[in-house]
């Protein structure tokens, strides 16, 4: 069965990825995935087991022994590890400051990956991600790209972490330090597809990016709100 209505989304931090791609799946009426709440939920589990994120063997190994379960209904979003919510454990800073190097890991992404493209299926969904539109779903009829200036992406992480204002430049920071992780890492870094659509969130609300996206799905074709045909709830 062909893939279709596919919508990829990529970005780094603070450029709105969640929340635009949740409330996209929402209006296209399709289903969600998280891929990044994935590479938390496995380093939840590695800080869990007390193993180091910067040793690829051993988070390797535990990688291969855990199963992470994710919902992909928009209005639902649960994620487990064995069976243990984590949903709102894998939002904790500890978590935040692991994910870079467990992410990098060769083998996580070979796991997560193959996870992905199964719950893709045929189609019918918007996943957010770091490599949807590179390697994840490269297929994909729409790929998606954020930005912002790195002050509103860092304003937007300290918002929504209840980062208390003196602790701003640390927020910064981090950001600053993730980017250059992500963007530098060996296997499949951050980066563009060539022919996403780019789109600056600096100075837009969530509606007009959520609007502007909306138009370019339906003008693809990319539209199941209608006829009703999203299943939204693929584990």
């Amino acid at each position: 069965m062909p893939v279709r209505d596919v919508v990829a989304l990529d970005g780094p931090s603070g450029t709105g990825k969640s929340t635009v791609a949740r409330a996209l799946a929402t209006e296209l009426g399709l289903r969600y995935l998280n891929t990044g709440a994935m590479y938390r939920a496995v380093t939840w589990a590695v800080l869990a087991a007390s193993v180091d994120p910067t040793d690829a063997d051993r988070v390797a190994r535990l990688a291969g022994r855990i199963h992470v379960e994710i919902t992909t209904d928009p209005h639902d979003q649960r994620v487990e590890v064995d069976g243990t919510p984590v949903e709102g454990e894998i939002r904790s800073p500890e978590v935040t400051a692991a994910v870079s190097p467990v992410s990098a890991t060769p083998e996580v992404r070979r796991l997560l990956v193959a996870r992905q493209r199964e719950l893709i299926g045929a189609g019918g969904i918007v996943v957010e991600g770091r490599d949807i539109g590179t390697v994840v779903a490269p297929d994909a009829e729409l790929k998606v790209y954020l930005t912002a200036s790195h002050d509103t992406r860092a304003e937007r992480r300290a918002r929504q972490d209840g980062t208390a204002p003196e602790q701003f430049g640390a927020t910064s920071e981090a950001l600053r330090r993730r980017d250059a992780y992500d963007s530098g890492r060996t296997l499949d870094p951050l980066r563009p597809a060539d022919d996403a659509v780019h789109v600056d969130t600096t100075a837009l609300t969530v509606y007009d990016v959520v609007k502007r996206l909306v138009d370019i799905a339906r003008d693809r074709g990319i539209d199941q709100a209608i006829a009703g045909v999203a299943d939204t709830e693929h584990r």
